[in-house]
């Protein structure tokens, strides 16, 4: 057995310039629920057994990574894993939430291939939802 095994991810953070409507993307278009707030500027929010940061950029703990973005990317992308992968009903959901969303595709993941789509976030951070 090794010394280090990765069981999953346990959580990200998104630096965000625009933290409400970051918050209430992964909370009511992905289903996530608010699980604490921080006053040093930090919402967490659930994702199955993983956590989802969001830190807003001019916070006390947002301004310890520096200035926003201006267009650049810090991440290519990160995938939330979909218990029940129903296309028509996600496809369904996020257009009624004014998301669009990419082609589904066969790729690979922690569990294999399946079914995939990538969606961004409204910090532009690229989000692929994975059967």
């Amino acid at each position: 057995m090794a010394a280090i095994e990765i069981a999953g991810i346990d959580h990200v953070v998104i630096r965000a310039a625009k933290p409400d409507a970051t918050v209430a993307f992964y909370r009511d278009v992905l289903g996530c629920t608010v699980e604490r707030t921080l006053d040093i500027g930090l919402i967490q929010l659930r994702a199955g057994a993983s956590l989802i940061d969001v830190v807003p950029v001019d916070s006390t703990l947002g301004r310890a990574g520096g200035p926003a973005s201006t267009g650049g990317r810090n991440m290519d992308h990160f995938c939330l894993k979909v218990a029940k992968f129903d296309e028509a009903a996600i496809r369904e959901h996020l257009a009624a939430h004014g998301i669009a969303a990419g082609e589904t595709a066969r790729r690979y993941g922690a569990d294999g291939f399946g079914p995939s789509i990538y969606l961004s976030d409204p910090e532009g951070n690229t989000v692929e939802l994975k059967g």
